[in-house]
């Protein structure tokens, strides 16, 4: 048993060995038990990083209630706000937190703000060609690399890898960009985070999805591009960051991920519009249960991202009136 922190939170986890990069659901969380008359329809709109978390909670859920209809749709988090506001979906998965207009929107619809319920852990990539030899990156340089703002404060633009600091056949060789659309929280995320609030350069070939921008570095050599951990292959590489130049590089491993070392660790959410002090209707109570039950948090782990230690699920399941059962 190890202590580990992540965004300030103090908490104990289980860790394997460290060669095998992989973590253990928290013993603490709880068995998901079924239970009687649940029935009717779920869907879900929001973030494309989260999609196969979605679905893979969505079938777990499924085998207990396999009357239960559920519907996900993955196009950027942007688009989980208005679809909680209309009321076209139940939930609104976010792999960055609401931003205060979208906040402000939704308190004027319904006088309150929605539930934010922090569901997993993802460590933001900067991945690029598995035969690629860069042995890291700071921030101030990855902002030099995407950015045409430079706002990281990098001396010089960065364009080819030679300037990023490569020698040899890779050094000449002028780099290929490949990110997201505007509509993704990933694209959000990266921009404030790795951008330091600057312009992407023109250049940047957005994906419409996650998977797109790791199979753009999988098939081009000298391709550099981010997304979340969960769509990592083995075609392509996790360059180790440093948060500020001459900083230490940093492996996008999971101890990096809960200990907060690793630059761009950032929770995935699952909003909710809940009134506070009102129950939840059985099937959204149930759902949001098995996310944060030792089956729900197994998925996580089989998607490639990081569970919740039982601290935060507690906190999570109290902030919609649940009791957390453990």
């Amino acid at each position: 048993m190890v202590k580990l922190r992540i965004f300030g939170i103090l908490f104990t986890a289980l860790l394997c060995t460290p060669a095998l990069a992989q973590v253990t659901v928290d013993a603490e969380l709880p068995e998901y038990k079924p239970v009687q008359g649940i029935s009717g329809s779920l869907k879900s709109i929001g973030s494309d990083t989260m999609n196969n978390e979605m679905t893979l909670w969505a079938e777990g859920f499924l085998r207990y209630y396999p009357n239960v209809r559920i519907e996900i749709e993955g196009k950027g988090s942007s688009t989980a706000p208005p679809a909680l506001i209309s009321g076209t979906s139940q939930f609104g998965p976010m792999s960055r937190e609401m931003k205060n207009a979208e906040l402000d929107a939704f308190e004027k619809q319904f006088g309150y703000k929605p539930t934010s319920l922090p569901t997993s852990i993802d460590m933001l990539a900067v991945y690029v060609n598995k035969d690629n030899p860069i042995k890291g990156l700071s921030l101030p340089q990855v902002d030099a690399i995407f950015s045409k703002t430079r706002k990281g404060g990098y001396s010089s633009d960065i364009r080819t890898w030679g300037q990023a600091g490569l020698s040899g056949a890779f050094a000449s060789q002028p780099i290929s960009l490949y990110g997201r659309n505007s509509a993704s929280g990933t694209y959000g995320y990266f921009k404030k985070n790795s951008l330091f609030g600057g312009d992407y350069k023109d250049e940047v070939k957005e994906q419409p999805g996650s998977s797109s921008v790791v199979q753009g570095c999988a098939s081009d050599k000298y391709a550099i591009g981010y997304s979340g951990i969960g769509y990592k292959t083995a075609d392509v590489r996790a360059v180790p960051l440093a948060a500020e130049e001459g900083g230490q590089m940093v492996e996008a491993i999971p101890d990096n991920a809960y200990t907060g070392e690793y630059p761009l660790a950032r929770f995935l959410y699952v909003y909710i519009n809940h009134k506070p002090g009102t129950d939840l209707d059985p099937l959204r109570r149930e759902f949001i249960k098995y996310v944060f039950s030792k089956q729900g948090q197994q998925d996580v782990v089989k998607d490639g991202y990081f569970p919740v230690p039982a601290a935060i699920a507690r906190e999570a399941l109290s902030s919609v009136g649940l009791e957390p059962g453990f």
